[in-house]
């Protein structure tokens, strides 16, 4: 049962590093970015929804009252993350994939600065009170954390509604279309760059809510972003790049290869998962899932 526990928590963890990697799969699936900035972008709107919610819980607001507040946030980033795209890095894109690499390089820098002068270098949280140890007994010896569960069920939902929306829906069927062959789609009507401002609104939205989760579950320092990406980053390429489901699968394998190694020794977890990774690697160098958009 102790076993069981411990693959049990790592897979909740997994969940957590598949809300990381989803929005950076999907920048890289439909633009072919990989942006630098995805894991400080995490911890900039996880600090956010800290800053404003803090105040407003020590008042005495209801918990729920505060979901209103990490829609708006969400809802904040997407439209950010379109403006940062349709203005900035629409500019970089081409055959040169060095471009867009040192753009959000330096855009990583520069919100990593921003935020230690704007919050501090001190750790944050959102503090939801008894909700945040709230556990649940579904047999004797296994006790999974209620914040966790919903973490994970979280990015369940979030995965399948990205699928079904790529899938079915016209806008996701252009976005596949630019991703496959963006001079065609322009031939037929479609304008690529509108469609990338589009899809980065929907990273935008996806790495908000990974960042509230990521800090309702740990304290976070302001220069931890760099560490989110490599998990989101690891996830991707364990899955394989550009595929919804893979990333899933990827963020799940290393939090369980995590929670493994740190319950063998506690200081095997973050080895384990990098040995995971290049395991997935020499096995399938493009990944267990290669499918662009889960085509």
């Amino acid at each position: 049962m102790e076993w069981i526990n411990t693959i049990l928590q790592g897979l909740l963890l997994g969940c957590l590093y598949a809300l990381f990697a989803s929005g950076l799969s999907l920048s890289f699936g439909i633009m072919r970015i990989v942006n630098i900035a995805h894991g400080d972008l995490i911890v900039l709107a996880g600090f956010s929804a800290a800053a404003i919610t803090a105040p407003l819980l020590r008042s005495g607001i209801p918990l729920w009252a505060t979901v209103v507040i990490f829609f708006a946030i969400v809802a904040f980033f997407a439209f950010a993350n379109y403006l940062l795209q349709r203005y900035v890095l629409n500019r970089t894109l081409g055959r040169d994939l060095l471009a867009p690499l040192l753009v959000t390089f330096g855009f990583s820098i520069v919100l990593q600065n921003a935020m230690v002068e704007i919050f501090s270098a001190n750790v944050r949280r959102i503090d939801l009170g008894e909700f945040a140890t709230a556990s649940w007994s579904p047999l004797p010896g296994i006790s999974l954390g209620v914040l966790p569960l919903v973490t994970a069920l979280t990015a369940v939902v979030l995965i399948l509604g990205l699928q079904w929306f790529f899938r079915v829906t016209p806008l996701g069927r252009a976005f596949r279309s630019v991703s496959d062959d963006p001079e065609t789609a322009q031939l037929m009507g479609m304008n690529p760059k509108n469609l990338y401002a589009l899809a980065m609104g929907f990273t935008g939205a996806t790495l908000a809510i990974a960042g509230i989760f990521f800090l309702m579950r740990a304290a976070v320092a302001p220069t931890d972003g760099p560490a989110r990406l490599i998990y989101a980053f690891v996830a991707v390429i364990i899955g394989g790049l550009g595929s919804l489901w893979g990333t899933l699968v990827g963020g799940i394998l290393l939090g369980i290869a995590q929670a493994i190694g740190a319950a063998l020794n506690p200081g095997w977890g973050i080895l384990a998962g990098h040995l995971i990774f290049l395991l997935v690697l020499i096995i399938r160098p493009n990944g267990l899932f290669p499918k662009t958009l889960d085509r």
